[in-house]
């Protein structure tokens, strides 16, 4: 682990100290208990509060809670304990029908991440395991994810003249190609990948979508080349669509107007 960092360290000690006790501290409460020094506390409360991640408390000047910026984060973590635990049971279901291995994953920078995976019930299938990261441009799940980004964050993650990491012969590693991939498959709302992270394996992705309509993960079949053919790709994309759909409901998405896009 790398060198910690003062200033942080001290930052996450006070934002700590508002889990106990009613909620409410003054900044000579943060020097007691902390024993820092009054000018650092006020500098961190300062900035702590410029950030949202403190407000001052109504009615008593002087004293501070906390803002909405740690309920935010902790929305979202408690959001992906939900991905995670709902995926892997619409995952199952989708296995049991298709009799594949599926998987459900989320985009961090340039990356997937699978957060659930059941395995197919066939003597050969695919290896993997959820945690795993791989290049988002290399699998079917990174690509439908790359498709649903804002132009802004997209290019920024795809930059021109850096060319792609090939995971196998068939990956692409040109960002301008990449991007033609990338509209297509946001007109289709559908990612496919033949061979491009693994030269025996391809795979159908689609969309999963939060209560606001953003793509927040997506689901993917994946088949071994011996049992993967353009004739059974039509079944494979409408059971990944249908598998999304059923997850984007769990997680709210329909059932309140005004959805979103995409983008």
């Amino acid at each position: 682990m790398g060198r910690l960092v003062p200033a942080v360290t001290r930052a996450l000690d006070i934002l700590e100290l508002f889990l106990e006790g009613e909620g409410t501290l003054s900044a000579p409460d943060i020097v007691r208990r902390l024993q820092l020094p009054r000018t650092t506390v006020h500098e961190l409360v300062s900035t702590l509060t410029a950030r949202s991640y403190l407000v001052p408390a109504p009615g008593r000047p002087g004293y501070y809670r906390l803002g909405v910026r740690p309920y935010q984060l902790g929305s979202r973590y408690a959001q992906q304990l939900d991905l995670a635990a709902e995926g892997e049971q619409v995952a199952r279901t989708v296995a049991e029908t298709c009799e594949e291995t599926v998987h459900v994953a989320i985009l961090e920078d340039a990356d997937v991440i699978y957060i659930a995976k059941v395995d197919s019930t066939q003597a050969v299938r695919m290896v993997s395991a959820a945690g795993r990261r791989l290049p988002a441009h290399c699998t079917a799940v990174g690509k439908m994810l790359l498709a649903s980004l804002p132009d802004e964050e997209r290019a920024a993650l795809l930059p021109d003249g850096a060319p792609l990491r090939a995971m196998t012969g068939n990956s692409v590693t040109d960002p301008a190609r990449l991007r033609g991939l990338l509209a297509g498959i946001r007109e289709r709302g559908l990612a496919v990948e033949e061979s491009e992270s693994n030269p025996d394996v391809s795979c159908v992705a689609a969309p999963v979508r939060d209560r606001s309509g953003r793509v927040v993960a997506a689901l993917s079949i994946s088949v071994p080349l011996i049992r993967w053919s353009q004739e059974r790709l039509p079944e494979l994309a409408e059971l990944a669509a249908k598998g999304a759909a059923q997850l984007s409901e769990r997680l709210g998405h329909g059932q309140h107007a005004g959805h979103g896009s995409t983008q």
